[in-house]
């Protein structure tokens, strides 16, 4: 087990990733965790993350002396890397030259963290400032034109120091490098497998609930169904799986769930139609923000009421089942302080306080696509887990403006026109996100001898590998082409539809 302490980088989730790709289980915790709570991880080594600060000013994060006196293989990347060195006596100072992307290690010692790297070997940095003076006793294992001392090493204890970035992808042998610390270093066995961690789950979940009933409020999409599965599996027939339709579903998607889910999870699953219930409430509502608080308001109250008839029937639950996921505990302890609130996350949060339960998130140590992999392991089908993400509020965050039952109507259409032609194009798998935007303008069309003064329809499609960013995708023209023409030809009221080509950031994935 490895230990990542967070400095405050946007490339810590991604560390984390590449050692878990690698069968190594890792945590990502705040720099500042003290050294009885890091002893008793029993962790195998230790990974100092980057970080926007530098390691010489007055408020630089700084971790408790005791952490680096632990006696643990330590690697210290970029941030880390000041952290680690200036501890043993190093000199670190601002750079007369910032090095921001790629550049060319040259290799001077072939063993523990290099062995195996090309020399030179393209890597990618990104820092203003730069190792001066290694400590005493510590060696030169690899440089660059603009860092003389792009990779520093104490042999004696095991400690190794990068001023660039492994975990990314514009690092070439940035895996090697992470795999040599992990195995040649730190000694660590590849044992980290999903199949270990379902059965370890499935242990944990039964420990924690024993003979009491869960009650878990499913979606369709893959975390709740994962999360459901899994509990099933653990206390099979203790389970009951409330699904909410709020009218705000994808063509088709709320026959769809009950046929699939309620055919998977058999008298174990509850469904309550309250889409009528959710578009009165949301009647004239413009804002984005105040829409995502109505629907979550009135999802729990439709969830409260579910799950009272459920308990007339079948006992009263005692936990609360969540999908939540990795980047959502990490977020909840970040280095980074206080942010803005982009948006309202739609979840089932104030339902523990309100029904007296006790959470049971057993996914809480994964990332998207390792859900995904567990979901395999599980042996549920393609489909359950295959399927795009897809936000709480539903199409009441792509209908810009206030939501009507014609507005969704029409948005359904031409969605669901857009993944017919993303599916028949045989792409559907390699994009992270796709859907259709009903935006609130009208332009000038011509249809046969008529004009026309209708609504624009936008369309997205990103990749991704956790959402938190996304780049857009890339389509065969011809793709767009058939779905636009589709889009305007049968989709009553829709005259232009345009393409989204924004990345995250700066941009969101959706548009409210």
């Amino acid at each position: 087990m490895i230990v990542i302490l967070d400095f405050g980088s946007q490339y810590t989730q991604l560390i984390a990733r590449r050692i878990r790709e690698a069968h190594v289980y890792c945590e990502i915790h705040p720099f500042d965790r003290d050294a009885a709570e890091i002893r008793a991880l029993e962790p195998e080594g230790i990974v100092l993350s980057g970080g926007p600060a530098s390691v010489y000013a007055e408020d630089a994060p700084q971790p408790a002396p005791e952490v680096l006196d632990l006696d643990l293989p330590f690697l210290g990347i970029c941030y880390g890397m000041g952290v680690l060195v200036r501890r043993a006596g190093g000199v670190v100072a601002r750079s007369d030259k910032r090095e921001y992307g790629p550049a060319e290690l040259e290799v001077l010692d072939a063993s523990d963290l290099l062995a195996g790297i090309r020399s030179p070997s393209r890597v990618w940095m990104s820092h203003g400032d730069r190792l001066e003076r290694a400590p005493e006793g510590w060696s030169v294992v690899g440089r660059s034109d603009n860092s003389p001392l792009a990779a520093v090493r104490d042999p004696g204890r095991r400690r190794f120091g990068i001023q660039f970035h492994p975990e990314v992808v514009h690092t070439a042998e940035g895996r090697t490098i992470l795999e040599n610390f992990l195995f040649r270093v730190c000694n660590v066995e590849p044992d980290w497998t999903m199949e270990s961690f379902v059965d370890q789950a499935i242990d944990r979940i039964r420990a924690q609930v024993g003979s009491e009933r869960v009650i878990c409020g499913l979606s369709g999409g893959v975390d709740s169904t994962v999360t459901a599965a899994l509990i099933e599996k653990a206390v099979p027939g203790q389970l009951t799986c409330v699904f909410v339709d709020n009218g705000l579903l994808r063509k088709g998607e709320a026959r769809e769930v009950c046929d699939r889910l309620g055919g998977y999870f058999g008298d174990d699953f509850v469904f309550a139609d309250a889409s009528q219930r959710f578009l009165e409430a949301l009647a004239g509502v413009s804002d984005p923000e105040r829409k995502r608080k109505i629907i979550g308001h009135t999802f729990i109250e439709v969830f409260e009421e579910t799950a009272e008839r459920a308990a007339r029937e079948k006992g009263k639950a005692r936990f609360l089942a969540q999908g939540t996921l990795y980047p959502d505990v990490i977020e909840s302890v970040s280095v980074k302080g206080p942010s803005a609130t982009i948006k309202s996350h739609h979840n089932v949060g104030g339902l523990p306080e309100t029904m007296n339960l006790e959470l049971v998130e057993p996914l809480r140590e994964l990332f998207k696509d390792e859900v995904r992999a567990a979901g395999r392991v599980l042996g549920l089908p393609a489909e359950f887990i295959g399927r795009h993400p897809f936000p709480g509020p539903g199409l009441a965050v792509r209908i810009l403006g206030p939501v009507t039952e014609p507005d969704l109507e029409t948005l359904r259409e031409a969605d669901a026109i857009f993944i017919e032609e993303i599916r028949r194009a045989g792409l559907y798998d390699e994009i992270w996100q796709a859907f259709a935007v009903l935006l609130p303008i009208r332009t000038v069309g011509v249809q046969g001898d008529d004009r026309t003064y209708d609504r624009v329809v936008a369309l997205r499609a990103i990749v991704s590998e956790d959402g938190m960013t996304a780049d857009w995708y890339r389509f065969p023209h011809e793709v767009l082409a058939r779905a636009s023409a589709r889009i305007s030809n049968e989709v009553q009221g829709v005259s232009r539809v345009t393409y989204d080509i924004s990345s995250k950031p700066p941009a969101t994935v959706e548009w409210e």
